[in-house]
């Protein structure tokens, strides 16, 4: 198989994987609105260590947030956060504070805490703007945090201790 063709491979299985643990995290109620604690975020760490990631966590989440219960905007706006959050834990993934790829944990956090908070507040129709979506970014971002810094920081663990499973990623 050629590198290209393997490229477009992994992409479409990191995809399909966000786009399940996603749908598992909808069926408990996890994945859409003000509080979300998406299992799939967990894979936000995969760019760390590999380049197919950032396709495939986009791809993967705009066929999640077509099955959103809040607007089809979300499909763009959380989309745009998840790819932009992707494409910085690719670029800074080396950027390390003790050992640990923090900025690359926070990014996450910190494109869906306001590109959905600010979605969410928008869509609301309150008239003050402002403390909705702070609301709404502290919630959300919260939830996001959570997932990304215990299930992410499990993943990245897992994944920087074995060899094999790297250069798959890779």
């Amino acid at each position: 198989m050629n590198k290209k063709t393997l490229f477009y491979v992994k992409a479409a299985l990191i995809g399909a994987l966000y786009t399940v643990l996603t749908l598992l995290s909808a069926f408990f109620g996890l994945a859409y609105g003000g509080v979300q604690f998406r299992f799939s975020e967990a894979l936000t760490v995969l760019p760390l260590f590999s380049a197919a990631s950032v396709p495939g966590l986009t791809v993967g989440c705009i066929v999640a947030n077509i099955f959103s219960s809040v607007t089809p905007l979300d499909t763009i706006v959380g989309s745009l956060a998840t790819l932009f959050a992707a494409l910085l834990t690719r670029k800074l993934r080396h950027v390390k504070v003790k050992g640990f790829p923090l900025f690359s944990f926070l990014f996450p956090v910190i494109f869906n805490a306001v590109f959905v908070g600010a979605e969410i507040a928008f869509i609301s129709g309150e008239e003050a703007f402002l403390p909705v979506f702070f609301m709404n970014m502290l919630t959300v971002g919260l939830g996001e945090a959570v997932v990304v810094f215990t299930l992410g920081t499990l993943l990245y663990k897992f994944f920087s201790k074995n060899d094999r499973i790297r250069e798959l990623l890779s």
